[in-house]
């Protein structure tokens, strides 16, 4: 049996393609993709920002669908169920990271869309211990959760937000608008830095306190910041709008180069600056279901799957509100 599905080639495009429709192996299932979010890290593996580890590769790593096989092994899921794969796909199990939860850390971790196919495709396989039961939301809404929401909760933790807080956020994308609804939702008071007009109008709406140009200070001392956008220049614009003991956590798995940094203005009073790796399976499903308590809900620019060309090139030019997603008809 055939699908279709879009690959890089190495040339910074995608191409349609028409594949063998994967099988399960043991402890894998097989779905039939309904929607697979666009994710600015498919944009990285399509442009060789990240170092290829399978070329071609069909990318997408935010796949909701609907599992038609399970290989032999496997129980949590079963024919018919609603399922999600993310951008973990695999680890170790064995390593000192792994044993000590931090599975995101692991040497040998794989990952969808990147080491193996992914969700740019009718189908896609994954292994069943690394896909989740996803909540009862529309798979448009489920599919910017498995990794914009992931990773953005995962640097939310990261950036060490005391109650009550004041939080920054650079860049107002896919992973950032659904942050800021959870810390806006567990107290903090948000900041939003971007420089796309619509996205701050997007961040009042959504009840961040105020929303102004990437490069701008914020009105008010921040406790903690997290720096989505993929720009080395912002981590020194944002070290400097943090009081004294804030965290900036850097929440992207690709960076353009960090200016030198000051230590008196940028380091000094016990600020801290981090960086988020993947994230773990725990992180997902705790992600999951806050994203149901809380009322979550991403803003989708939906693109039927013919056009998923059309939606990286116009998500790398910005003009993309929220969450972009691909769909199936």
């Amino acid at each position: 049996m055939q699908m279709r599905a879009w690959q890089t080639s190495g040339d910074g495009e995608l191409h349609q393609v028409t594949l063998p429709r994967p099988e399960p192996d043991a402890g894998e299932i097989l779905v039939r993709v309904t929607a697979c979010g666009v994710c600015r890290t498919d944009l990285h593996v399509r442009d060789g920002d990240l170092p290829p580890h399978r070329s071609p590769v069909v990318p997408g790593h935010e796949v909701v669908g609907v599992v038609e096989a399970v290989g032999d092994g496997v129980v949590s899921f079963a024919p018919g169920d609603r399922a999600g794969i993310a951008w973990l796909r695999s680890t170790c199990g064995a390593c000192r990271w792994c044993r000590r939860g931090a599975e995101n850390l692991c040497a040998d971790s794989r990952y969808t869309g990147y080491d193996a196919d992914g969700g740019y495709a009718e189908y896609a396989v994954a292994p069943a211990a690394y896909a989740y039961h996803v909540p009862d939301l529309p798979d448009e809404q489920v599919a910017p959760l498995l990794c914009a929401g992931i990773i953005g909760y995962r640097a939310l933790r990261r950036a060490a937000v005391p109650p009550g807080g004041r939080l920054g956020i650079y860049g107002f994308g896919a992973s950032a608008h659904i942050t800021a609804q959870i810390a806006i939702a567990q107290g903090a008071e948000v900041h939003v830095l971007t420089r796309d007009a619509a996205a701050r109008e997007l961040a009042l709406e959504l009840g961040a306190v105020s929303a102004g140009a990437a490069d701008a200070a914020p009105p008010v001392p921040l406790d903690s910041a997290i720096l989505f956008a993929p720009a080395g220049e912002l981590v020194p614009v944002a070290l400097s709008a943090l009081d004294r003991n804030g965290t900036l956590a850097v929440a992207g798995i690709h960076l353009s180069d960090i200016p030198p940094l000051r230590y008196q203005e940028h380091l000094f009073r016990e600020k801290t600056l981090t960086s988020v790796t993947s994230n773990t399976r725990a992180d997902g499903e705790e992600l999951l279901r806050l994203a149901v308590r809380l009322g979550v809900r991403a803003t989708v620019t939906p693109y039927p799957f013919d056009r998923a060309d059309a939606a990286l090139r116009d998500l790398a030019a910005d003009r993309v509100h929220g969450a972009a997603v691909l769909t199936m008809a």
